[in-house]
């Protein structure tokens, strides 16, 4: 029922349904009439809609690419260099060509959900990138040159489950704002993380976390902080000194301690605490049929989360004052 409902409201967002439409008595109508007639009003199409034009424009600059047939990058690639955004996701292709140093307009990097190992030192090169999405590969490790992008806004590297560590040239990235490295084995944040200054966005979720930095607070523009799924045990009073942090979501079942001033701290820091419930464990004799599932499991999981603190955003009672919840959920 709850992955049927969310399911439901990441398909209206999609459509850009507003919440009103959908929420009834604080409960998710999950109606198909409301998906089949917004599809049927020209009006609302029309407003989200760009002329043909602007859209043609603006494909010229956006490579497109998915599908299992593709394992490497095709030919005529290397002779696009203008190209601004790269969109490849759903492929099986493991190697960035070291040409992508040529691409000195690229923006946009999203390279989801692929079977890519590593990253080229050649990334480095590209000095206007503002996105770089590798979730959900076979990474292990990222190249120190990636600290060299130093225009760079949003990382993910979510769901390559390998990653243990980041190099500490990452320091450099000043511009970040999103840092998502959850679904891998970090032991502890990045000292390079602690450094980034105008983070707003982590999710270090799913990794194994024991404890969090006590100079945790030098992050000062951090807004969202996302431990859930990791080991701690406790949480360190600095939180209560990010005079920004305004959501913070943990599991409860390693916690044995946390702090009464987080509880009731007057900044508007909403603290959640999700229950988690025990991973069915399956016996199989392909390991990497138990790493998919878990990769599918994962990605649920983040959908589920996204859409739940949207959801929070966009409550028109919100509290101002601190809020304590305590769900348990089986995911």
């Amino acid at each position: 029922r709850i992955k049927q409902e969310w399911n439901f409201i990441l398909e209206c967002r999609k459509k850009g349904i507003p919440q009103s439409k959908y929420l009834k008595n604080g409960f998710v109508d999950t109606d198909k009439k409301i998906l089949d007639t917004y599809g049927k009003n020209p009006q609302l199409q029309k407003r989200h809609a760009l002329p043909d034009e602007a859209n043609k424009e603006k494909n010229k600059f956006i490579f497109h690419l998915s599908g299992e047939q593709w394992m490497e990058f095709p030919d005529s690639l290397k002779e696009q260099i203008y190209l601004k955004e790269w969109h490849v996701y759903n492929t099986l292709i493991q190697t960035i060509p070291a040409y992508i140093a040529l691409f000195q307009d690229l923006r946009v990097l999203e390279l989801s959900k692929n079977q890519i190992s590593h990253l080229p030192v050649e990334i480095g090169c590209l000095k206007n990138l503002k996105v770089l999405n590798v979730s959900f590969n076979n990474l292990k490790s990222i190249p120190p040159e990636l600290g060299d992008c130093e225009n760079l806004e949003k990382l993910d590297l979510s769901g390559n489950m390998e990653i243990t560590e980041l190099p500490f040239e990452l320091s450099n990235l000043k511009q970040v704002t999103v840092v998502d490295v959850s679904a891998n084995k970090f032991h502890s944040i990045p000292i390079c993380v602690l450094r980034m200054s105008n983070l707003q966005w982590l999710d270090i979720s799913s990794n194994n976390l024991k404890d969090l930095p006590e100079d945790i607070d030098r992050l000062d523009q951090l807004q969202t902080l996302l431990l859930q799924k990791n080991k701690l045990t406790y949480l360190p009073r600095s939180l209560v000194n990010m005079p920004k942090l305004s959501l913070l979501i943990v599991s409860g079942d390693d916690l044995v301690e946390i702090p009464t001033a987080i509880c009731e701290s007057t900044t508007g820091l909403k603290f959640i605490s999700l229950k988690d419930s025990p991973v069915e464990t399956i016996v199989c004799e392909d390991t990497e049929e138990i790493i998919e599932s878990e990769r599918d499991r994962e990605q649920f999981e983040k959908e589920f989360m996204k859409a739940y603190i949207e959801d929070l955003k966009e409550r028109d009672l919100t509290p101002s004052y601190t809020t304590k919840v305590l769900l348990s959920l089986q995911l």
